[in-house]
C-alpha cells in the first residue's frame, strides 16, 4: 500500500474581474457541451506563463484568450469566433491554442492576430481539440477529444513535425486531453478523462510509439476525471482533477505525494508550474473563474530549458 499523499493547501491568486465576466452573452459551446448557453460568464483552461512572467489563460466559451499580469492585472488579448481549449507558448514566443471548434490555432501575443495552423487531418477536420504541448525539438503534440467516452472509445492523440508533417499516433482513448512530455522526452503522459486514468505512452528509437500502458488508475469523481498535467524537474507528475477539487503529484513510480486540495471550486482544469524560482503551481478553477496557487517543495520543469 501507498503512504497516503501529504496535503497541500491553496489560495486564490486572483480571479476574472467582473468586468470581464460576459453573464449575458449566449455561448455555442456552453449549449452544445452543457446544455446551457448562458450558464458560464467564463471557463478557464490552458494556464501557461511567458518569459516576462504573464500568465495566459483561455476562456472557451466566449473565444476569449486573457492574460494576468504579474501585478494580477487582467487584459484580453484576443477575442474571435473559436472555443479555445489548452494554450502553449512556443520557444519563439508565438501563442498556440488547441481550439475545439477549428484545430490547432497560431496567436501573436502583440497584435492579437489568430490564424489556422493545423486545422485539418487530410481532407478531414478534427472532431475538438483539447490540449497541446511542444517538445526541445519543435514537435507539437495534441489530443483531438470531441465527446468520445468509455462507449465511444476513438479519441486521438497526434503529432505535427517543424516541417508540417502529421502524424496520428493513436486513436482508441475515451477521452483524451492534457498531455505532457516525461523529462527525457521518451514518452507522453496522457491524462484519460472518461477512463479516469494516466496512460504511458513511450517511443521507440524510430520515434513510433512503442508499448503504450496504464500508468495511473485514478478514481471518484463522477463525470470527471483527471484533466491537465504538469511536470516537475524530479519527474513527478501533477494531475488536475476536475470535479475532484484538486490536484494530485504522482512521483516517477506511480506513488501519490501531494494533494493539492482547491480552496475555491470543484472544477480544477489545468495546472502551470510559475514564479521566481519554478516552485509556484497555478491551479485554474472554472467555476469560480479563479487562478489558486499553491507552494510546492519541487520546482516544475521550466518550458524554455533547451534554450
Amino acid at each position: 500500500m501507498f503512504a497516503a499523499p501529504k496535503e497541500v493547501e491553496t489560495e486564490v491568486w486572483t480571479s476574472v474581474p467582473p468586468e470581464l465576466r460576459l453573464k449575458q452573452r449566449p455561448s455555442e459551446w456552453s449549449r452544445i457541451r452543457h446544455h446551457d448557453a448562458h450558464r458560464f460568464d467564463c471557463f478557464l483552461e490552458g494556464p501557461s506563463f511567458d518569459r516576462a512572467g504573464n500568465l495566459y489563460v483561455t476562456d472557451i466559451p466566449h473565444g476569449r484568450v486573457l492574460r494576468v499580469s504579474p501585478y494580477k492585472q487582467w487584459s484580453v488579448v484576443t477575442e474571435y469566433d473559436g472555443a479555445p481549449n489548452g494554450l502553449k507558448i512556443r520557444k519563439d514566443g508565438m501563442v498556440f491554442i488547441a481550439d475545439s471548434k477549428w484545430g490547432i490555432m497560431q496567436l501573436d501575443p502583440t497584435s492579437g492576430e489568430v490564424k489556422p495552423f493545423c486545422v485539418r487531418n487530410g481532407y478531414e477536420p478534427f472532431r475538438g481539440l483539447n490540449d497541446l504541448v511542444f517538445d526541445s525539438k519543435g514537435n507539437l503534440y495534441f489530443t483531438d477529444q470531441s465527446t468520445t467516452d468509455l462507449r465511444d472509445p476513438t479519441g486521438r492523440v497526434f503529432r505535427v513535425t517543424p516541417d508540417g508533417h502529421l502524424d496520428c499516433l493513436v486513436d482508441n482513448v475515451p477521452s483524451p486531453n492534457g498531455l505532457v512530455l516525461a523529462p527525457d522526452e521518451s514518452a507522453i503522459f496522457l491524462a484519460v478523462t472518461r477512463g479516469n486514468c494516466i496512460w504511458h505512452m513511450p517511443f521507440g528509437h524510430d520515434g513510433k510509439l512503442a508499448r503504450v500502458g496504464l500508468f495511473i488508475q485514478m478514481s471518484g469523481s463522477a463525470g470527471g476525471g483527471p484533466d491537465g498535467l504538469a511536470m516537475d524537474v524530479e519527474g513527478n507528475l501533477a494531475i488536475a482533477h476536475v470535479r475532484m477539487g484538486s490536484a494530485w503529484i504522482f512521483s516517477p513510480l506511480g506513488e501519490p505525494l501531494y494533494r493539492v486540495r482547491s480552496c475555491k471550486g470543484l472544477g480544477v482544469t489545468n495546472l502551470a508550474y510559475g514564479g521566481p524560482d519554478m516552485k509556484d503551481l497555478y491551479m485554474t478553477e472554472m467555476q469560480s473563474g479563479s487562478v489558486l496557487r499553491a507552494r510546492m517543495p519541487v520546482a516544475g520543469k521550466a518550458m524554455y530549458s533547451h534554450m
